[in-house]
């Protein structure tokens, strides 16, 4: 590794999370969150009153920051409501799919862009941007 590649990537101490409620919740319990000097905090909370456009933007901010080494984004996310209706109807609010352009235009390695499965929706290979690129690059 470069020099300047160490010192680029030894200030990147956080993780940065775009989930749900129960996936936020669980991973602050674990000890990630944290909030700067200027009160930025290294998660978002979606659901399905969250505008695309903040999805968006917390997505920039986040791969923007020097200070974020992995960026965790949830796949689904069922809100508080579609829990109650889930009987009624079975919708997911699919928070990387709402901004998968965003996503699969990122190409960057700090930070690592990593996308969860949710409580309610198991992971999907097939939507998962990064592993598209590796499966490009061993010509799968």
């Amino acid at each position: 590794m470069s020099e300047s590649t160490s010192s680029s990537t030894k200030n990147r101490t956080l993780l940065a999370v775009i989930g749900d409620e129960d996936s936020i919740t669980g991973l602050l319990l674990a000890g990630i969150g944290h909030i700067n000097e200027n009160q930025k905090k290294n998660f978002l909370v979606v659901d399905a009153k969250t505008q695309v456009s903040t999805i968006e933007a917390a997505f920039q901010d986040f791969t923007e920051r020097k200070d974020i080494a992995i960026l965790l984004i949830n796949q689904h996310v069922r809100s508080n409501f579609n829990r109650l209706m889930a009987a009624a109807q079975s919708a997911a609010i699919q928070i990387a799919e709402k901004i998968r352009p965003t996503v699969d235009r990122y190409q960057q390695a700090f930070p690592a862009l990593l996308e969860i499965p949710s409580k309610d929706h198991p992971y999907d290979p097939s939507k998962d941007s990064v592993l598209k690129r590796v499966q490009k690059l061993f010509g799968e």
